[in-house]
């Protein structure tokens, strides 16, 4: 089984800027720079001629680069986890490329996605409760911001797990034109 997403990379000079918004607070579990993604479209684990038909699939999703910021901070929360993520504008030309990704995705036979679409990158992950850390976070943070950088390709990731978290490998790219 191959476990599969959909991402944008941002480029280092961005990396670096999430990397400096993140403490060394154990209360939460942070991303490394690695692992820093603007997520199309979480795939899940698929047998390999799945994989094989979606990076080809893939390679027909026609868009034009996009011209992206880091505009401010955020969490999902679930009952006693969640994540912190920092967001990403402008939404409307990067959720009309996930949903090109998404028919590319559908084409091969994957199940579709019911989530709603929130560009963002993960910056860290927690469990237990964590409120005066949140808010200490949220507050230091709330103005991060970037100047814009150009996107100009998508990758198609398998991700592999371990004790040490997960670990991305890039399967294929495809360029924005």
């Amino acid at each position: 089984m191959h476990r599969l997403f959909v991402a944008i990379r941002p480029p280092e000079p961005i990396r670096d800027l999430l990397v400096d918004a993140m403490d060394d607070s154990a209360d939460f579990r942070w991303q490394d720079e690695d692992q820093l993604h603007i997520t199309l479209r979480f795939v899940g684990e698929v047998e390999r001629p799945v994989a094989d038909d979606l990076a080809d699939a893939l390679t027909r999703v026609r868009a034009a680069p996009l011209e992206l910021r880091i505009a401010g901070v955020g969490r999902f929360e679930q009952r006693n986890s969640g994540a912190l993520w920092a967001g990403i504008e402008p939404k409307p030309p990067l959720a009309a490329l996930a949903a090109k990704v998404e028919r590319a995705c559908q084409s091969v036979g994957l199940v579709p996605e019911r989530r709603a679409f929130h560009p963002h990158v993960t910056l860290a992950r927690w469990k237990g409760c964590r409120t005066r850390e949140l808010h200490a976070f949220l507050e230091r943070t709330r103005g991060l911001s970037s100047e814009p950088f150009a996107a100009d390709h998508f990758i198609l990731f398998e991700s592999r797990l371990s004790r040490h978290g997960a670990h991305y490998e890039e399967v294929a790219c495809y360029p924005l034109s």
